[in-house]
């Protein structure tokens, strides 16, 4: 792993107690070999500070087993034991903000934080499928591309498919004038956060507000026709950000980002999109 490129993955924490070991075992057992989780929690009010911190114990002690021989002499299936975690190449950290930040500068926190050449950040209900990392890491280590990104499921608390989310070749018309069409299963270059800056915390829609930046920038896009990630659904769950007043707020101002979007792509000789 000497030359494998680190991936910093930011996991912002609120109020998602019951999912959250999920959502870090998907990110541990990833197939990539060098991984930073970075976890921020945002003085959630239920127990999920309790519940990542027993994570961690688990991380660096539990042990589990698995029937591996027959002894004929004693009539027993002998089983074998090992660390339930026990791969090479992780780094952990934890931290809680002393006081509620909300989600955008909860992320900036956890970003300022990384050291990887390359990072995304997983919301702490989704889940990560197990070659999502390595598939998505490829054409950056190959100079393909500076922000790749990949399809979806969309699935229920049960875990229940309730659709594919298959996402445009990337096009800055399609991704980003029709609407925004990047997703949320994605992986880019740290750098870009040096060249164009962290999220806006005063933006709704913070990542299709940085992403939109990104692109306006330069910064080279590519979609992979794999579906790599699962969005937990929020249908029956109206919190937070997915309550109707903020997710009415976040629509608009996603309207806004994809006017600019048009007007930037008419500057620089671009078609019109939509048919507007």
């Amino acid at each position: 792993m000497a030359d494998m490129e680190t991936i910093s993955i930011v996991v912002p924490s609120y109020n998602h107690a019951q999912y959250i070991e999920a959502c870090l075992d998907s990110i541990y057992f990833q197939d990539y070999g060098r991984l930073e989780i970075i976890i921020v929690d945002d003085c959630s009010p239920d127990d999920s500070r309790e519940v990542i911190r027993g994570w961690l114990s688990n991380v660096d002690a539990q042990q589990v087993s698995y029937a591996s021989r027959f002894n004929e002499a004693t009539d027993e299936v002998e089983r074998t034991w090992h660390k339930r975690y026990e791969r090479d190449g992780r780094s952990i950290t934890f931290v809680s903000n002393e006081r509620n930040m909300g989600s955008t500068a909860t992320y900036n926190r956890g970003f300022r934080m990384t050291t990887g050449e390359f990072c995304s950040f997983v919301v702490s209900d989704d889940m990560c499928h197990p070659q999502m990392l390595s598939t998505l890491a490829a054409p950056l280590r190959e100079d393909k591309a500076d922000f790749v990104y990949s399809d979806m499921f969309i699935v229920d608390d049960r875990g229940r498919i309730m659709r594919e989310f298959r996402l445009p070749e990337y096009d800055f018309s399609r991704s980003f004038g029709d609407w925004y069409l990047c997703g949320v299963s994605t992986l880019y270059r740290r750098s870009l956060h040096e060249r164009f800056g962290f999220y806006d915390e005063s933006a709704m829609a913070d990542d299709h507000e940085c992403y939109l930046r990104f692109a306006m920038g330069g910064a080279r896009f590519l979609h992979v026709p794999k579906t790599l990630y699962s969005v937990r659904s929020h249908d029956q769950r109206e919190v937070g950000l997915h309550s109707k007043d903020r997710f009415s707020a976040l629509l608009d101002y996603s309207k806004k980002l994809t006017l600019k979007a048009r007007a930037w792509n008419r500057a620089n000789g671009g078609a019109e999109q939509g048919g507007k």
